[in-house]
Protein backbone atom coordinates (compact mmCIF):
# COMPACT_ATOMS: atom_id res chain seq x y z
CA UNK A 1 0.00 0.00 0.00
CA UNK A 2 3.08 2.57 0.25
CA UNK A 3 4.34 1.58 -2.46
CA UNK A 4 1.52 2.13 -4.38
CA UNK A 5 0.71 5.28 -2.62
CA UNK A 6 3.94 6.83 -3.33
CA UNK A 7 3.62 5.33 -6.96
CA UNK A 8 0.40 7.33 -7.49
CA UNK A 9 1.64 10.36 -6.17
CA UNK A 10 4.22 10.30 -8.55
CA UNK A 11 2.56 10.10 -11.66
CA UNK A 12 0.26 12.44 -10.64
CA UNK A 13 3.56 15.04 -10.37
CA UNK A 14 4.56 13.95 -13.63
CA UNK A 15 0.85 14.87 -15.09
CA UNK A 16 0.66 18.09 -13.45
CA UNK A 17 4.18 19.31 -14.60
CA UNK A 18 3.40 18.21 -18.33
CA UNK A 19 0.08 20.04 -17.91
CA UNK A 20 1.70 23.26 -16.28
CA UNK A 21 4.86 22.64 -19.47
CA UNK A 22 2.09 22.00 -21.84
CA UNK A 23 0.31 25.22 -20.84
CA UNK A 24 3.40 27.24 -20.94
CA UNK A 25 4.17 26.05 -24.68
CA UNK A 26 0.83 26.83 -26.06
CA UNK A 27 0.76 30.18 -24.09
CA UNK A 28 4.31 31.08 -26.34
CA UNK A 29 2.76 29.46 -29.14
CA UNK A 30 -0.41 31.72 -29.29
CA UNK A 31 1.71 34.75 -28.20
CA UNK A 32 4.32 34.07 -30.94
CA UNK A 33 1.45 33.97 -33.72
CA UNK A 34 -0.38 37.40 -31.88
CA UNK A 35 3.49 39.14 -32.77
CA UNK A 36 3.67 37.86 -36.06
CA UNK A 37 0.44 39.71 -36.93
CA UNK A 38 -0.02 43.38 -38.76
CA UNK A 39 -0.49 45.46 -34.99
CA UNK A 40 -2.39 48.96 -35.74
CA UNK A 41 0.33 51.92 -35.32
CA UNK A 42 -1.31 53.22 -32.66
CA UNK A 43 0.19 50.08 -30.18
CA UNK A 44 3.75 51.22 -31.75
CA UNK A 45 3.71 55.05 -30.78
CA UNK A 46 2.52 53.95 -27.26
CA UNK A 47 4.94 51.64 -26.58
CA UNK A 48 7.49 53.91 -27.73
CA UNK A 49 6.50 57.14 -26.76
CA UNK A 50 6.39 55.26 -22.96
CA UNK A 51 9.91 55.02 -23.64
CA UNK A 52 10.49 58.12 -22.53
CA UNK A 53 8.72 58.53 -19.33
CA UNK A 54 10.42 54.59 -18.38
CA UNK A 55 13.93 56.13 -19.40
CA UNK A 56 13.92 58.98 -17.19
CA UNK A 57 12.06 57.41 -13.92
CA UNK A 58 14.37 54.68 -14.08
CA UNK A 59 17.71 56.33 -15.03
CA UNK A 60 16.95 60.06 -15.38
CA UNK A 61 18.39 59.43 -19.35
CA UNK A 62 17.18 61.10 -22.58
CA UNK A 63 16.06 58.64 -25.28
CA UNK A 64 17.93 59.52 -28.54
CA UNK A 65 19.30 57.15 -31.71
CA UNK A 66 21.43 59.32 -33.13
CA UNK A 67 23.67 60.76 -30.58
CA UNK A 68 24.90 56.71 -30.52
CA UNK A 69 26.79 57.29 -33.65
CA UNK A 70 28.97 60.04 -31.87
CA UNK A 71 29.52 57.72 -29.03
CA UNK A 72 30.88 55.28 -31.64
CA UNK A 73 32.86 57.79 -32.96
CA UNK A 74 34.50 58.54 -29.97
CA UNK A 75 35.00 55.36 -28.80
CA UNK A 76 37.19 54.15 -31.53
CA UNK A 77 38.59 57.23 -33.56
CA UNK A 78 41.29 58.05 -31.66
CA UNK A 79 42.14 61.25 -33.22
CA UNK A 80 41.99 64.44 -31.18
CA UNK A 81 39.17 65.96 -32.51
CA UNK A 82 37.06 68.37 -29.39
CA UNK A 83 34.03 67.37 -31.02
CA UNK A 84 34.79 63.47 -29.66
CA UNK A 85 36.91 64.18 -26.48
CA UNK A 86 34.36 63.51 -23.95
CA UNK A 87 33.35 60.42 -21.27
CA UNK A 88 31.36 58.25 -23.79
CA UNK A 89 31.57 55.58 -21.04
CA UNK A 90 28.91 57.21 -19.44
CA UNK A 91 26.20 56.96 -22.34
CA UNK A 92 27.89 53.54 -22.74
CA UNK A 93 23.69 52.40 -21.85
CA UNK A 94 22.72 53.84 -24.87
CA UNK A 95 25.09 51.66 -27.04
CA UNK A 96 23.48 48.89 -25.44
CA UNK A 97 19.80 50.45 -25.87
CA UNK A 98 20.46 50.48 -29.95
CA UNK A 99 22.25 47.26 -30.04
CA UNK A 100 18.92 45.66 -28.85
CA UNK A 101 17.01 47.29 -31.51
CA UNK A 102 19.53 46.06 -34.34
CA UNK A 103 19.48 42.46 -32.49
CA UNK A 104 15.52 42.40 -32.19
CA UNK A 105 15.25 44.07 -35.70
CA UNK A 106 17.12 40.45 -36.68
CA UNK A 107 14.97 38.55 -34.56
CA UNK A 108 11.69 40.01 -36.07
CA UNK A 109 12.87 39.55 -39.75
CA UNK A 110 14.37 35.90 -39.24
CA UNK A 111 11.59 34.69 -36.71
CA UNK A 112 8.43 36.72 -37.19
CA UNK A 113 7.71 38.36 -40.57
CA UNK A 114 4.23 39.11 -41.41
CA UNK A 115 2.94 35.74 -43.68
CA UNK A 116 0.30 38.30 -45.07
CA UNK A 117 1.38 40.54 -48.03
CA UNK A 118 2.17 43.93 -47.90
CA UNK A 119 -0.78 46.55 -47.85
CA UNK A 120 0.09 49.42 -50.03
CA UNK A 121 -2.76 51.74 -51.54
CA UNK A 122 -3.43 51.25 -55.43
CA UNK A 123 -2.34 54.91 -56.02
CA UNK A 124 0.97 54.41 -54.09
CA UNK A 125 1.46 51.18 -56.33
CA UNK A 126 1.12 53.22 -59.49
CA UNK A 127 3.47 55.92 -58.32
CA UNK A 128 6.30 54.04 -57.03
CA UNK A 129 5.80 51.43 -60.26
CA UNK A 130 6.55 54.97 -62.45
CA UNK A 131 9.64 55.28 -60.50
CA UNK A 132 10.82 51.55 -61.20
CA UNK A 133 9.55 50.40 -58.05
CA UNK A 134 8.04 47.16 -58.98
CA UNK A 135 8.49 44.54 -56.19
CA UNK A 136 6.13 45.37 -53.39
CA UNK A 137 6.58 41.72 -51.57
CA UNK A 138 8.24 43.09 -48.06
CA UNK A 139 8.72 46.16 -46.06
CA UNK A 140 11.84 47.50 -48.02
CA UNK A 141 11.53 47.60 -51.96
CA UNK A 142 14.14 44.84 -53.38
CA UNK A 143 14.14 47.06 -56.10
CA UNK A 144 15.90 49.97 -54.53
CA UNK A 145 17.07 48.05 -51.33
CA UNK A 146 19.30 45.06 -52.11
CA UNK A 147 23.26 44.10 -52.10
CA UNK A 148 23.29 44.37 -56.22
CA UNK A 149 21.94 48.06 -56.28
CA UNK A 150 24.78 48.68 -53.20
CA UNK A 151 27.52 49.50 -56.15
CA UNK A 152 25.44 51.01 -58.62
CA UNK A 153 24.32 54.84 -59.14
CA UNK A 154 20.84 54.26 -56.98
CA UNK A 155 22.73 52.87 -54.63
CA UNK A 156 25.37 55.55 -54.20
CA UNK A 157 22.42 57.76 -54.09
CA UNK A 158 20.29 56.27 -51.48
CA UNK A 159 22.86 54.56 -49.08
CA UNK A 160 25.98 56.79 -49.62
CA UNK A 161 25.07 60.36 -50.10
CA UNK A 162 21.71 59.71 -47.82
CA UNK A 163 22.97 57.78 -45.48
CA UNK A 164 25.59 60.74 -44.92
CA UNK A 165 22.63 63.36 -45.07
CA UNK A 166 20.93 61.81 -42.25
CA UNK A 167 23.82 61.74 -40.48
CA UNK A 168 25.27 65.15 -40.87
CA UNK A 169 21.76 66.24 -40.33
CA UNK A 170 21.01 64.62 -37.42
CA UNK A 171 24.02 66.06 -35.70
CA UNK A 172 23.67 69.42 -36.67
CA UNK A 173 19.81 69.10 -35.70
CA UNK A 174 21.35 68.47 -32.20
CA UNK A 175 19.17 64.83 -32.60
CA UNK A 176 16.49 62.73 -34.91
CA UNK A 177 13.44 61.97 -34.56
CA UNK A 178 13.72 60.17 -31.61
CA UNK A 179 15.40 62.52 -29.44
CA UNK A 180 13.27 65.85 -30.41
CA UNK A 181 10.35 64.63 -31.64
CA UNK A 182 10.18 61.72 -29.31
CA UNK A 183 11.93 63.18 -26.63
CA UNK A 184 12.27 66.73 -27.32
CA UNK A 185 8.33 67.68 -27.79
CA UNK A 186 7.72 65.24 -24.44
CA UNK A 187 9.75 68.27 -22.43
CA UNK A 188 8.32 71.01 -24.65
CA UNK A 189 11.37 72.05 -25.61
CA UNK A 190 11.01 74.64 -28.34
CA UNK A 191 14.26 73.47 -30.62
CA UNK A 192 12.90 70.13 -30.81
CA UNK A 193 9.49 71.68 -32.38
CA UNK A 194 11.04 73.53 -34.79
CA UNK A 195 13.49 70.55 -35.47
CA UNK A 196 10.47 68.20 -36.29
CA UNK A 197 8.48 70.47 -38.28
CA UNK A 198 11.70 70.82 -40.59
CA UNK A 199 11.39 67.12 -40.35
CA UNK A 200 7.94 67.12 -41.71
CA UNK A 201 8.53 69.52 -44.42
CA UNK A 202 11.70 68.03 -45.36
CA UNK A 203 9.98 64.57 -45.86
CA UNK A 204 7.21 66.32 -47.69
CA UNK A 205 9.38 67.77 -50.25
CA UNK A 206 11.66 64.80 -50.88
CA UNK A 207 8.37 62.56 -51.33
CA UNK A 208 6.56 64.96 -53.66
CA UNK A 209 9.90 66.41 -55.71
CA UNK A 210 13.00 65.32 -54.36
CA UNK A 211 12.14 61.86 -55.19
CA UNK A 212 10.63 62.32 -58.70
CA UNK A 213 13.54 64.36 -59.77
CA UNK A 214 16.14 61.16 -58.64
CA UNK A 215 14.08 58.51 -60.04
CA UNK A 216 14.28 60.08 -63.52
CA UNK A 217 18.28 60.42 -63.23
CA UNK A 218 18.80 56.61 -61.96
CA UNK A 219 16.31 55.06 -64.72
Amino acid sequence: MYKSAISESSIFAVVRIHYFYSEIIRTILIMMELIKQPWHWLAGGIMVGLTVPALLLLGNKKFGISSSLRDICAMCIPADIPFFKYDWKKKVWNLFFVAGILIGGFIANRFLQNPNDMVIAQKTQAILFQYGVKDFTGLMPADIFSWHNLFTLKGFIFFVAGGFLVGFGTRYAGGCTSGHSIMGLSNLQWPSLVATMAFMAGGFISANFLLPVIFKLIQ
